[in-house]
């Protein structure tokens, strides 16, 4: 039998105002969720108990913390150029007079990016994780619901993190960008 040669296949990417025009005339249904990644319209797992605890649980622990030094958002959109608008779990971001009515916040914006992940680890600590480096967040956490961990990503360096840590039992963290700012974490995991 002919060995045969796998097409090369030229994919046509979104850019971002191509897919909020979408959203827009109905194309995408009310309600879905997804969200833009280099181009593509990913539809996001769906949002199991644990996973609705826990970003509720930083939430609260996020918004007490930071007061009005911060804005905390949650599972909002993030621009980060015009092929990328992911939403994560949580971002902690500078705090703007107009709470970013004039223009979504940017990858620049953030001080703090939060994944939680029950069944799309791999993506977040991959495919993410260089997203958000790329686009210059300074600090990125995954929480690794299955295992029961903590991945923090500092340091963006490219499209990669010059540091992860990953912590099994972590405590008092700080907030970057907010000093004196933290949150403990301890009995979250």
């Amino acid at each position: 039998m002919e060995m045969l040669e796998e097409p090369r296949i030229t994919r046509h990417r979104l850019n971002v105002d191509q897919y909020r025009r979408m959203g827009e005339a109905g194309v995408l249904e009310p309600g879905v969720r997804v969200e833009l990644i280099e181009g593509e319209v990913i539809d996001m797992a769906p949002i199991g108990s644990r996973h609705f605890s826990m970003v509720g649980r930083l939430t609260r622990l996020l918004v007490e913390a930071t007061g009005a030094q911060a804005f905390v958002s949650v599972q909002q959109s993030l621009r980060l150029d015009r092929f990328n608008e992911p939403q994560p779990d949580v971002a902690v971001l500078q705090p703007r007079d107009d709470f970013y009515a004039e223009a979504l916040p940017a990858g620049i914006d953030a001080l703090l990016v939060i994944e939680v992940a029950e069944s799309t680890v791999a993506f977040d600590l991959l495919t993410k994780a260089r997203l958000y480096a790329t686009h210059g967040v300074p600090v990125y956490w995954v929480i690794d619901l299955p295992a029961g961990l903590l991945h923090v990503h500092t340091e963006p360096q490219g499209d990669t993190y010059g540091s992860v840590v990953t912590l099994r039992s972590p405590g008092v963290m700080s907030i970057p960008g907010l000093a004196g700012v933290v949150i403990d974490l301890a009995g979250l995991l």
